[in-house]
């Protein structure tokens, strides 16, 4: 009788810890197929919006020597060209449009006026220059399907980014795709890290950081450098 009794208390845990399961799977599964409902905010863009594109790795060989240490802005252009594109380069693919822009430039850093050049030398893409974003303006761009480049201290960066190194780049470039307005984050590929693909930071952080290249061509003076993003326009 005590065994019966047993069996039939572990069927009874069995049943009530299998529908649990059941019941957690059916939610994933909800979460997963069903897009995550917005809401319009009184600006009249949703409170989160997310571009969908191909990671474009800053070395896609994991190679740091130059002109890979220095290649953010090479890869910045890319992650919006493919974006353009629709597509998902192989490695060679990839490597043959990396050298094609790096003999676009005459150094290995250089200002979104120069990358702005570049993109409509290769491509022909126009451009417009966005000085002093906040928070509304980047998500009005966002939310009407652009993305945007981002020039920026990559120190500052750095306190919600470890995975850069020895407490990152002075100057780096990544690619703003979206947004979250609840959490008041962005999200981004920042292509400096392996781990990069829609990255998020705050938006506190991420407009801290936004610097242009300085006029004086020194990373040490990046502070000095305009706050100011990159529009690229098909």
């Amino acid at each position: 009788m005590f065994k019966i009794i047993v069996l039939l208390l572990g069927l009874i845990v069995f049943s009530s810890c299998n529908r649990r399961q059941i019941v957690s799977q059916i939610e994933t599964a909800t979460e997963t197929i069903v897009p995550k409902p917005t809401k319009i905010l009184e600006s009249g863009i949703p409170d989160y919006f997310l571009n969908k594109t191909a990671f474009i790795p800053q070395a896609p060989e994991k190679k740091w020597d130059q002109p890979w240490q220095d290649a953010c802005e090479e890869a910045a252009i890319l992650t919006v060209h493919y974006f353009f594109e629709n597509k998902t380069p192989d490695t060679p693919t990839l490597l043959k449009d990396y050298d094609l822009l790096f003999k676009q430039s005459t150094t290995h850093d250089i200002n979104l006026a120069q990358m702005s050049q570049i993109a409509s030398d290769l491509y022909g893409y126009d451009s417009k220059i966005i000085d002093n974003p906040n928070s509304d303006t980047i998500e009005k761009y966002l939310s009407q399907g652009h993305i945007l480049i981002a020039p920026a201290n990559g120190q500052i960066l750095f306190k919600e980014n470890k995975y850069f190194k020895n407490g990152g780049p002075l100057y780096h470039n990544l690619v703003i795709l979206g947004y979250d307005h609840a959490k008041k984050q962005f999200i981004v590929h920042d292509v400096g890290t392996q781990f990069g693909a829609y990255f998020k930071y705050s938006y506190s952080v991420l407009l801290e950081s936004l610097h242009d290249f300085p006029s004086t061509k020194d990373k040490k003076d990046i502070n000095q450098g305009p706050p100011r993003l990159l529009l690229l326009l098909k």
